[in-house]
């Protein structure tokens, strides 16, 4: 594998924050190569997933998450109560 120089690497990362290479032609977009049937399933599940999910917990669930995710911000500050 041939080694970039610095100006090279510099040039690319110019042209990536820009989307556009520097003589103003498009930059070639990768190929997708994942199946659309999977990422249509997984679109669909992940659309829903957290609305579904918090329709199901109980009020106590829901406060201790609330609490785990307190603490995980704050480090610990977050007191449990009853």
């Amino acid at each position: 594998m041939p080694k970039k120089d610095f100006w090279q690497v510099a040039q690319k990362v110019v042209e990536q924050a820009i989307g556009e290479q520097m003589d103003g032609t498009p930059l070639e977009k990768p190929e997708d190569k994942r199946n659309p049937h999977a990422v249509a399933l997984g679109r669909m599940g992940g659309k829903k997933g957290g609305k579904a999910r918090a329709a199901n917990l109980t009020e106590v669930e829901r406060r201790g998450i609330a609490i785990k995710a307190a603490n995980a911000r704050w480090g610990g500050h977050a007191k449990k109560k009853g």
